[in-house]
């Protein structure tokens, strides 16, 4: 683990792989205490945000040594919820774009997209937009567009790289848009963000009817 400080409330680990970095994330929460504010883990650093009045970087510091050479928290702890997320993949923009540049035909390119169980390793962009990792080899690769739209629907699932993600808000964007979600996963005002870093995430197809049908509804 390499530690430094990040501003003068926090401090930044980094780690050799995006499971370490979950499993610290998990250890810091659960060792907790009145000096810690937040822990924010984005694929293999973890940023632990502390308590001026209470604590100071360098007792954060020997404290996060500790908890490191501790070793790592139970699977239990460190694993996250398992979400189920419906996906029309009739709302899609670029699937046919994904499917080219991929050689798969367009039901090859829904069925892995679906089939695969993601990880939440960063939420970043804009309030709630999951960065999910990692798509299926056979779908990666696909670059982003080369002009980004000005706005993208809400609940929106996109993928580049090797990345997947979902849209809860209108944003502009450049991801290949090949499904969307009738659910809300968003809500600033009530304070409503349902996905944490280190849930895990699946994708269930559903047709139109169904995404009219559950429109709104929460996760």
């Amino acid at each position: 683990m390499q530690l430094q400080p990040l501003g003068d409330q926090a401090a930044l680990a980094y780690f050799p792989d995006e499971g370490a970095a979950l499993q610290f994330a998990a250890a810091v929460r659960r060792a907790g205490g009145p000096w810690l504010l937040d822990v924010v883990q984005a694929y293999t650093s973890v940023a632990v945000f502390f308590d001026l009045d209470r604590t100071s970087f360098r007792q954060v510091a020997e404290r996060l040594q500790a908890l490191h050479a501790g070793g790592s928290p139970p699977a239990a702890v460190m694993q996250g919820k398992l979400r189920s997320i419906p996906c029309c993949y009739e709302f899609q923009l670029d699937l046919h774009r994904v499917a080219e540049r991929t050689g798969l035909a367009a039901d090859d390119v829904m069925r892995l997209h679906a089939g695969t169980e993601y990880t939440v390793y960063a939420i970043g962009f804009c309030p709630g937009f999951p960065y999910l990792g990692y798509l299926a080899p056979a779908l990666c690769g696909v670059p982003r567009l080369a002009r980004p739209r000005l706005q993208v629907e809400p609940g929106s699932v996109g993928l580049t790289g090797r990345q997947t993600g979902i849209y809860p808000l209108v944003r502009p964007g450049g991801w290949n848009l090949i499904g969307r979600t009738p659910l809300e996963l968003v809500n600033v005002a009530d304070g409503y963000f349902p996905l944490r870093t280190g849930d895990r995430v699946r994708f269930v197809r559903i047709d139109e009817a169904e995404f009219r049908r559950l429109a709104g509804q929460r996760l």
